[in-house]
């Protein structure tokens, strides 16, 4: 796998969900930023498809503001981190122990990290409809359309279930997640790149 497609790089995702009922009314993007807005803490496993149609999993940990961590599983061993503006990929498969890292406000995940969360911005918003039981808003920051967008799929009252990341380069990548647990401690070291740096003596 292909180190940028861990978080920068998906993919139809069918039967990944779980079932819920048929149809559901469209939730209304201002609930849906209060939705995130009121989010503190979280976790989660994950099921990521990658461009190349290669799955992996494991866990997601979610600190707003700015704050994520993905704990890949083997054989992948990877890990992703953002923090303090950036977002850091140490590659599992590699004996490299500093990792490759990209501005935050670079990648599409920094629409649901922000300090404040609003989709109804002009223009960030590109696309909001109702598939069956699930809501789909697709976001992009309006100053910088070409650093991708952000695909977020709902389902109702507002349950964050899935998104589709398409980065600068094109490269799409799918995250399916599993029961959200909210308002879970998280250490301030799981966000923290130069941590992980000096732990693994890099």
């Amino acid at each position: 796998m292909q180190r940028r497609q861990l978080l920068l790089g998906g993919l139809a995702a069918a039967g990944l969900l779980p079932a819920v009922p048929a149809m559901a009314d469209i939730i209304p993007l201002d609930r849906i930023s209060d939705y995130f807005n009121a989010l503190s803490t979280a976790r989660a496993s994950f099921t990521q498809i990658n461009a190349d149609g290669t799955i992996s999993t494991g866990t997601l940990y979610i600190h707003r503001p700015g704050r994520m961590r993905f704990e890949y599983n083997p054989p992948d061993n990877a890990l992703v981190i953002a923090g303090s503006g950036s977002v850091a990929i140490f590659d599992g498969k590699s004996n490299e122990r500093r990792p490759e890292q990209y501005p935050l406000r670079r990648t599409p995940l920094q629409l649901i990290l922000e300090e404040r969360v609003d989709l109804s911005r002009r223009d960030m918003v590109i696309a909001h409809v109702e598939d069956g039981p699930k809501t789909i808003v697709v976001a992009q920051d309006p100053e910088h359309p070409e650093y991708g967008n952000l695909q977020l799929i709902f389902t109702a009252p507002v349950e964050l279930r899935q998104w589709i990341v398409t980065d600068d380069l094109g490269t799409r990548t799918t995250v399916v997640l599993g029961d959200l647990e909210l308002g879970v401690d998280l250490g301030s070291r799981l966000f923290n790149v130069r941590y992980e740096i000096d732990r693994r003596g890099g």
